[in-house]
């Protein structure tokens, strides 16, 4: 173990109260595990630094946090700034600056929560999607033109490259292989989509062949999310585009019970660069400041922020400690059925890891 110095961007909304919660967790479980410490350093960056600097980060923003070991991120997004702006001006800056092109979601119906599955059904749920974070549909190539007339136009070029499909296929494979089942369901909509996507399909099959192991089967998207509601257990790790797997990660979380449990990791295999983590729930600005915002999706990011830094018996640590706080029921905030606020969850989460059964 050593000490992890984190750049903390909470953004815009709620992003800030649960990223704010989590430093209290992460100070709090170093108290608890020998040699594990934590230096972290809060930048402003978001809507509020946009609307008063024209920018959602400095122009010097990536420079100012390539040396931190991981970068925790809140939320991004303001309904009164165009969404494309917040985005691409601090998130997807991030992402695509560090080349960040590994997205990963984790998915189980934590103990004590119920989903809108059936019982039987919900506790199957335990899967990984795998995202392409740096092309397909979010490349950002396109453009307007004749904006204001008649023959107005705007066009989004989904990227696909040989290199972008093939590194992400073998990130898929990697950690498919490192999971107990050996499964990987790769998602594609190549019956349609001609080009890009039958070029994903052609490349991503020459990467399975490395992978004698895995066991590989394909969907459709389309079939895929109606696989996910009426077969959970005929699934293990996904691998899809980034489009496809943004959209599925939601209903996946969904079905996990709340978005607000729901985490993700932005990962740089080559570590060359910080890799990002946040919770997928949004800013939500509809109960911002009301201090009943689910912190267990920052608090699960953080645990896969721990795995990252090579910090495993502190990740289950932290994991154990949320899912005695759900199995119990006792604080668990609105989304999920029940009444507590956001500090209550947190100082709920806190006991548990200082063994406190109070």
């Amino acid at each position: 173990m050593s000490a992890h110095n984190i750049a903390v961007i909470g953004g815009d909304g709620i992003g800030t109260e649960v990223v704010e919660a989590g430093v209290r967790v992460l100070e709090a479980l170093a108290e608890t595990q020998p040699g594990l410490s934590f230096t972290f350093k809060s930048f402003d960056w978001g809507s509020d630094y946009y609307r008063a600097n024209g920018r959602m980060m400095p122009e010097d923003g990536l420079a100012q946090i390539a040396g931190f070991d991981a970068i925790y991120f809140g939320a991004v997004g303001d309904p009164n700034l165009p969404d494309d702006i917040t985005l691409w001006g601090l998130r997807l800056a991030i992402c695509q600056g560090f080349d960040q092109f590994a997205n990963v979601r984790p998915t189980r119906l934590l103990p004590g929560l119920t989903g809108p599955l059936r019982p039987e059904l919900g506790k199957q749920i335990d899967w990984v999607i795998v995202r392409e974070n740096s092309e397909g549909e979010y490349a950002g190539v396109g453009g307007r033109a004749h904006r204001g007339l008649p023959i107005e136009v705007g066009m989004d070029v989904a990227v696909f490259t040989r290199a972008g499909i093939e590194r992400i296929a073998r990130f898929a494979c990697e950690l498919a292989s490192s999971r107990p089942r050996k499964l990987l369901t790769v998602v594609t909509k190549s019956n349609a989509q001609r080009h890009g996507m039958v070029l994903w399909d052609e490349v991503v099959r020459e990467v399975i062949h490395g992978y004698p192991d895995l066991t590989v089967d394909w969907m459709l998207v389309d079939a895929m999310t109606q696989r996910m509601v009426n077969k959970p257990g005929s699934i293990d790790t996904v691998l899809a585009t980034n489009l496809h797997a943004d959209i599925l990660s939601d209903l996946a979380a969904a079905l996990g019970g709340s978005l607000g449990i729901g985490s993700t990791a932005n990962i740089d295999p080559s570590r060359h660069r910080p890799s990002m983590f946040e919770p997928i729930h949004g800013s939500a600005f509809d109960i911002m400041g009301k201090g009943i915002a689910n912190p267990l999706g920052s608090f699960w990011t953080a645990s896969l922020m721990l795995e990252h830094l090579g910090e495993p018996s502190s990740a289950r640590a932290l994991m154990q400690a949320i899912e005695l706080v759900t199995s119990r029921r006792e604080h668990l905030s609105p989304d999920l059925g029940g009444a507590a606020n956001t500090a209550q969850v947190t100082d709920a989460v806190i006991a548990a890891l200082r063994g406190d059964n109070r």
